[in-house]
């Protein structure tokens, strides 16, 4: 499922907000719950720390951060450049009883200065979206980069999946100053006679 570009985002948060707010359900999880939790896992076999800070790009509905603050993880940061999105997750923070989760209107792609500092940076499908702004997109996936590397420490985490794009693609856009730890596994699908893989999940460390 190909994500829409970056620009039709907040109509779509605007709708799944009115349906909250109607019936209760905080809308899409993308990618599935598998994906949420091959991220925890990755993290709790890694024995990343509870209170290690965690930012999610993109956090849409924030069900990412409820799911990572039920697994105990207490310094969790989200951020969306859609306002309807953040009233969204507040509004799922709300109903979670969640208290130790950050939520802001940031674009990642001109991130503020204090959104930096962090041991883990968490991306399900954002960069995807990025990549398919049809204004300058090798620019805004330089951009992306570039920010990664400001808000990411040293040594830090950084999990992407992705839809769009490949294992060799990734480790490409990610050669300047990140290294690949470890690919995670992913459904596979079989087409004409070819196994691939629909969604691809890596985890980098910042150099």
């Amino acid at each position: 499922s190909f994500l829409p570009p970056y620009s039709s985002w907040d109509a779509a948060y605007e709708r799944e907000l009115q349906t909250f707010q109607d019936i209760g359900d905080a809308g899409e999880i993308w990618f599935g719950e598998e994906s949420m939790l091959r991220i925890i896992r990755w993290l709790e076999k890694h024995k990343v720390p509870l209170d290690s800070s965690v930012l999610d790009i993109g956090t849409g509905n924030g069900v990412l951060l409820v799911e990572l603050a039920k697994s105990g993880y207490l310094n969790l940061t989200g951020i969306d450049y859609s306002p309807s999105a953040i009233q969204l997750s507040e509004k799922v923070r709300e109903k979670e009883g969640m208290s130790n989760i950050k939520l802001k209107v940031e674009d990642f792609l001109a991130p503020s200065d204090e959104l930096s500092g962090f041991d883990v940076c968490i991306d399900k499908g954002t960069f995807d979206a990025v990549s398919l702004n049809p204004d300058d997109a090798a620019g805004k996936r330089q951009q992306y980069v570039r920010s990664l590397g400001r808000v990411l420490k040293p040594r830090g985490f950084f999990l992407i999946t992705s839809c769009n794009w490949t294992k060799e693609e990734l480790l490409n856009e990610f050669r300047e100053g990140f290294e690949i730890l470890e690919e995670l596994p992913t459904p596979k699908f079989c087409f004409g006679g070819r196994v691939g893989n629909s969604v691809t999940a890596l985890v980098f460390q910042r150099r």
